[in-house]
């Protein structure tokens, strides 16, 4: 969980500088950072757990017909 949060965090100041650069706006530099990188740290979470499943049932013998599960 460490890691996601850190992530996140750089993230964050990522996704404000980006959109402030291409806005000059503040208050859009600061939406985008909240939503887009809060957004992103979830779907990575999921990504995460997908993976760990895949290999899960890998490792159970599911080989590739593990990607249809």
């Amino acid at each position: 969980m460490t890691k996601t949060i850190t992530f996140a965090i750089m993230h964050f100041g990522i996704a404000f500088s980006v959109a402030y650069a291409l806005t000059g706006d503040v208050i859009v530099g600061g939406a985008v950072a909240l939503v887009e990188p809060a957004v992103n740290t979830v779907a990575f979470y999921f990504h995460e757990r997908a993976w760990e499943r895949l290999r899960i049932l890998r490792a159970a013998g599911g080989g590739d017909n593990a990607l249809r599960a």
